[in-house]
């Protein structure tokens, strides 16, 4: 069942925009993107199940299930044809939503989205790091793990910021989002999202490789961000909200 998320909505202006964080991230990391783009669109930020201010459930942490949550909020907002933005994990529940519910999806837009089509050691890897979270040392292999994300030149504030909201849910839901991420089919949410496709990514390689995203969606745009980590809209702004916004301007309005 879907559960009644937490969210901050501002501004005024069509088409819609709504902001899906990442695993074991809330609504104050896209905080650069909602106040850019709530001077012309209005704009819902939100904190996943189990994340943020949102409540903890017993289970419903598989991506369908967190496309449900979205899905609900937009109805509850009367939100229509919205711009899904999704960073990470939120760019994968993107895809599935717009699958799933393709009269309430206008666009989608992964930033640095998870792996849609991963690479054959990624699942493995998933799966060690949920284990490994719930065991003796969890807390430390979790911020060893958010470290990583980042570049030695990234934002030092940005930084500790994110650390702090990814390290504060409890270790029982962050495992149990990435083994729902290790069972999403990606292939077949990408294949089955007829709305506009814009995948901001902080780095040319990986699942998410340009290459790997046209063989499955030829009409999928791809756009690389300079000089961050994966918590791009975060790091460069400028550059994610430029991307953002072209993108929206070209195939929107």
């Amino acid at each position: 069942m879907p559960v009644r998320l937490a969210y901050e909505e501002q501004g005024a202006g069509d088409p819609p925009l709504v902001f899906v964080p990442g695993w074991c991230c809330d609504r104050t990391l896209f905080a650069p993107q909602v106040d850019h783009f709530r001077r012309t669109h209005r704009v819902a930020a939100l904190d996943l199940r189990g994340c943020g201010a949102s409540p903890v459930a017993d289970d419903g942490y598989d991506i369908p299930a967190q496309a449900a949550d979205v899905a609900a909020l937009c109805d509850d907002l009367g939100l229509e044809r919205a711009v899904i933005v999704g960073h990470s994990l939120g760019g994968m529940i993107g895809l599935e939503l717009a699958a799933a519910r393709p009269e309430l999806v206008g666009a989608v837009i992964g930033v640095d989205p998870g792996p849609i089509d991963p690479l054959p050691d990624v699942r493995a890897r998933f799966s060690a790091l949920a284990e490994a979270i719930e065991g003796e040392s969890g807390a430390e292999t979790r911020r060893r793990y958010v470290e990583d994300l980042f570049l030695p030149t990234d934002d030092a504030g940005a930084r500790q910021h994110t650390l702090d909201v990814m390290c504060s849910v409890p270790a029982r839901v962050a495992a149990a989002v990435l083994r729902g991420a290790v069972e999403w089919d990606g292939v077949a949410a990408l294949r089955a999202c007829a709305a506009p496709i814009l995948v901001v990514s902080s780095q040319p390689a990986g699942s998410n490789a340009p290459e790997r995203l046209l063989a499955l969606k030829p009409e999928v745009q791809v756009g690389i961000t300079f000089g961050s980590g994966h918590f791009n809209q975060l790091v460069v702004p400028e550059q994610v909200n430029s991307m953002i916004a072209r993108f929206v301007a070209a195939r929107l309005t």
